[in-house]
C-alpha cells in the first residue's frame, strides 16, 4: 500500500487547528501542578503505567511499569516515586532520562476508561528512606525514578471506550502465537523454541521480583 502522497501532511499548526477545530474551554482549563486528593486516590488504584522519554535528540521510548496498586509513592503535592524491578536491563527510558530529564505518564486503572496524565522533571535515585515502603513479595525496588510534577490532568475515555478494551468479549489472547514463538521469529536468540517456551513459563512469573546475576 502507497504512503499518503506529500500534499496530504499536516506541516503547520494553522493545518491542524483547521482539521482538529480549537479545544474546548474545560479542556483547556483542566491542566493542573498539584497533586488533589482524587489523583491521590487514583494513584493508589493505578497498578500499571507508562513512562514516555526522549533523549536530546528526539529519539523516543515508551516503557510499561507495573506493580501492586498502589506501587507509586506519593512523596508531597508535587512529587512522586515509581519502584525500579529486575528486567531485561536495557534501561531505554533511563538513559534517555539521564540525557533528558522530561518524561511523561499515564496512569490506567483497570475497567477506568479514563487516565491520568502526568508530565515533569525526573531523576534516577539509587536509595532512599521510601524504599522501605515499596517491598513486594521481599525484595525492595532496585532503584526509584522520582518525578517533579509540571503538568497533571485527567484524559478523557474515548480511546479505552473505542477500543472496548475493558470488555472480555473483545479479548483474544490466542489469535497471536506465545510470546516465545513471538522471540524466535523476530530474532535470533541461542536457545531453541523449547527452551525459550520453558523459559517464558510456569516459573516466570515466580522470578518476576529476583534480579538474576
Amino acid at each position: 500500500m502507497a504512503p499518503a502522497p506529500a500534499e496530504a501532511a499536516i506541516t503547520t499548526e494553522a493545518e491542524l487547528r483547521e482539521l482538529l477545530g480549537e479545544p474546548m474551554e474545560r479542556a483547556i482549563n483542566k491542566e493542573r501542578v498539584r497533586l488533589k486528593p482524587i489523583d491521590r486516590r487514583w494513584l493508589a488504584a493505578s497498578p500499571l503505567c507508562f513512562l514516555a522519554t526522549s533523549d536530546e535528540l528526539g529519539n523516543c521510548d515508551v516503557s510499561p511499569k507495573g506493580d501492586p496498586a498502589g506501587f507509586v509513592k506519593v512523596l508531597d503535592e508535587a512529587r512522586l516515586a515509581i519502584p525500579e524491578r529486575p528486567g531485561n536491563r536495557r534501561a531505554d527510558g533511563y538513559h534517555n532520562i539521564l540525557r533528558n530529564p522530561h518524561v511523561g505518564l499515564i496512569f490506567v486503572v483497570p475497567g477506568r476508561t479514563e487516565t491520568l496524565r502526568i508530565n515533569g522533571r525526573a531523576r534516577l535515585v539509587r536509595e532512599a528512606a521510601y524504599f522501605d515502603d515499596m517491598v513486594v513479595k521481599g525484595h525492595r525496588p532496585i532503584m526509584a525514578l522520582e518525578v517533579e510534577i509540571e503538568q497533571i490532568f485527567f484524559h478523557c475515555a474515548k480511546a479505552f471506550m473505542r477500543s472496548a478494551l475493558w470488555k472480555p468479549p473483545t479479548w483474544d489472547p490466542d489469535q497471536l502465537p506465545p510470546h516465545a514463538a513471538i522471540v524466535k521469529s523476530v530474532q535470533w536468540t541461542r536457545e531453541s523454541l523449547e527452551e525459550l517456551t520453558e523459559y517464558y513459563g510456569a516459573s516466570y512469573e515466580k522470578s518476576i521480583y529476583v534480579t538474576k546475576k
